[in-house]
């Protein structure tokens, strides 16, 4: 379908890329990776011919056709989300003539759209009433609606949950085009990609398999590089000591010169020596203060938010350097949980005891409110200076450095920063006084692939207490030793790694377990610790033969219904409110205007609020269920 020959491209000075050359079939299935800054967005333009490149030559066959999905999208007037998700394709006819119509097409928009998680009702809905995460979705059903001969996607996954992320993989293992990809997101690229292309130094290179077929492919190129680059500089070495040795005798000049030659010969089809990028994250966890073996208890924990209740005697225990990870559907509790652990919000009732010499640090899924936005770069770090570490200016610019913060880039201004560069100031802010009892809500977030790799080898070196939430499998499995399974109100432990959790929850794929609303015959509240609390579930404590279930009046099932359906209405208006927040909070004149504490702090809210809701509609939901069955 297209076909790049030689093609190059600078601003300036700055040569980003030259000699690219690729062809792209229509069963290929690429993720276009490399550092941020390679030039990845900027090749996106080039094909799609928004830019034009300085030497070479970009073609398409001849009636192919591609579909575009930009990182961010433009504004939108009156359109409604349906017309968005049919544009460019004919719903009526326009004449009697006309019969070239697709009748399929507005049931196929408003089944992908319900894919990517809007409601029914919100079809006919202006898309400016949305946020643009959700606008971006709408765009996202229009191209696969339309389904072009070949998706270009820039960071897909960006604006989507992680239900509509499952369903949006599983539609793209289907799509009958090609793909190319542009994605942070390793388990996404591992199941989609036939093919990676890797920008890097300003070349293209093309490797064959998933994301992981790459990096072994990779590793085993490197490997013959270096070999190579060995043996070659070797007899350079050999050849030039001859040279040094005979080169001043008359009657060995001749063969001097010709060793010369044969040395200028072999440097002009030397390889280089393999390096590795300088632009990434590079750090490790100063190992913190050793705690007690007891780190924290929870006894009889009830937390509430106005009538709904989402912990009732909850009991915890978590024990000196578990690695442990939450997992269950969203508005479980997950969140709230750590929370709880990191006395972040307050209990309802009950007990948090805290073990001896325990410091814990949490780090909470909204960016902003792991750093001070008011401050620099610089003084974000300074601020946690104390008689104990007594930090320098020297110190902390090397801490920073270590994530990319260099020069002046110290002097920027919190509230200035991207997504990305948020997170890794507050993974910085966490090295200066490294707690020993890690709460991490989503630490992967508007990480790349290296800065996740870099942050993985320092957690699995981390020897203080990790709990953490992730959406990010190869994250899981490679950190998590113990997997909390946690489902209304109720806690499962799995003494076992993800896998073993796998084996277990026997869920449809790794993503699909995550959020996994499963229940089973285990004790209702269980220690992380392996003791099990002495409260068993509910068909344990009785002994006798259950109790008949009476089937439902209709009045009781429509009562339910009508509730369901307004839990449903509170939790769809929360979310579209959570989503515009959290876009007001993506821009960076909010920072400007002096907005964003406020804007924050009705974020919290919020957040707090569509779990409660979400919970309340997951028993609402639960129970009419039952009851539909029984009648």
């Amino acid at each position: 379908m297209l076909t790049l020959a030689d093609v190059a491209k600078s601003y300036g000075t700055r040569e980003l890329f030259s000699g690219v050359s690729l062809f792209v079939a229509r069963t290929d299935r690429f993720g276009l990776v490399g550092p941020n800054g390679a030039g990845k967005s900027t090749l996106f333009n080039l094909i799609l011919g928004e830019e034009q490149a300085d030497e070479g030559t970009i073609e398409w066959e001849r009636g192919a056709d591609f579909g575009y999905l930009p990182q961010e999208s433009a504004p939108v007037g009156d359109e409604s989300i349906l017309h968005i998700a049919t544009s460019g394709k004919k719903l009526e006819p326009e004449n009697d003539d006309d019969y070239d119509i697709d009748w399929t097409l507005e049931p196929r928009a408003k089944k992908i759209l319900a894919g990517l998680g809007f409601r029914e009702d919100d079809h006919h809905k202006q898309a400016k009433s949305f946020s643009g995460g959700w606008v971006m979705r709408a765009h996202l059903a229009r191209l696969l609606v339309s389904e072009p001969a070949l998706l270009m996607l820039d960071e897909p996954t960006n604006h989507l949950d992680l239900e509509a992320l499952l369903w949006f993989q599983d539609y793209l293992t289907r799509y009958p085009g090609g793909l190319v990809i542009i994605s942070h997101d390793r388990e996404f690229l591992n199941t989609l990609c036939n093919g990676i292309l890797e920008l890097k130094s300003g070349t293209l290179n093309k490797y064959t398999g998933n994301y992981d077929d790459y990096l072994a492919e990779k590793d085993a190129r490197k490997e013959q590089q270096a070999a190579q680059f060995k043996n070659q500089q070797r007899e350079i070495a050999h050849l030039q000591k001859f040279v040094d040795r005979f080169g001043a005798k008359a009657s060995m000049a001749s063969r001097a010169k010709s060793k010369e030659k044969q040395i200028e010969r072999l440097k002009e089809v030397a390889v280089e020596e393999p390096w590795e990028d300088l632009k990434k994250i590079n750090f490790r966890f100063p190992q913190p203060p050793r705690s007690g073996l007891k780190v924290m208890n929870l006894e009889h924990v009830q937390q509430a938010y106005g009538d709904h209740v989402v912990y009732r005697d909850l009991n915890l225990e978590i024990e000196r350097g578990q690695k442990v990870v939450l997992v269950g559907p969203n508005g479980a509790g997950k969140s709230t949980l750590l929370k709880i652990l990191a006395d972040v919000v307050p209990i309802s009732g009950g007990e948090r005891k805290l073990g001896s010499n325990v410091i814990s640090g949490y780090f909470a899924q909204n960016r902003g409110d792991n750093v001070k936005l008011d401050l620099t770069v610089l003084e974000n770090v300074m601020e946690l200076r104390t008689n104990e570490n007594q930090l320098t200016e020297q110190q902390a610019r090397a801490v920073l450095g270590g994530f990319l913060f260099r020069k002046d880039d110290v002097f920027k201004k919190a509230s200035v920063l991207s997504g990305g560069e948020k997170s890794r100031l507050a993974l910085a802010r966490l090295l200066v006084n490294p707690p020993n009892l890690l709460l991490m809500d989503e630490p992967t977030t508007h990480l790349d692939i290296p800065s996740i790799d870099a942050l993985v080898n320092a957690l699995k070196n981390y020897e203080g207490t990790l709990l953490f939430i992730s959406h990010d499998v190869y994250f899981i499995r490679t950190l998590a030793q113990t997997v909390l399974h946690v489902h209304s109100g109720r806690l499962t432990p799995y003494a076992g790694n993800y896998d073993y959790y796998l084996e277990k929850s026997k869920a449809a794929n790794a993503r699909a377990a995550l959020t996994a609303g499963f229940t089973d015959a285990r004790p209702k509240q269980a220690h992380v610790g392996g003791v099990p609390s002495p409260r068993g579930n509910d068909a344990s404590r009785g002994g006798g033969t259950p109790p008949t279930k009476q089937k439902p009046s209709p009045g009781d099932l429509k009562k339910l219904r009508t509730e369901v359906g307004a839990l449903e209405k509170k939790v769809s208006e929360l979310e579209a409110k959570q989503n515009e927040l959290t876009a007001q909070l993506e821009a960076p004149e909010t920072y400007t205007s002096g907005k964003a504490q406020h804007l924050n702090r009705e974020l919290s809210v919020i957040v707090d609020q569509l779990q409660a809701a979400t919970a309340a509609w997951e028993t609402a939901a639960g129970k009419l269920a039952e009851l539909e069955k029984v009648g």
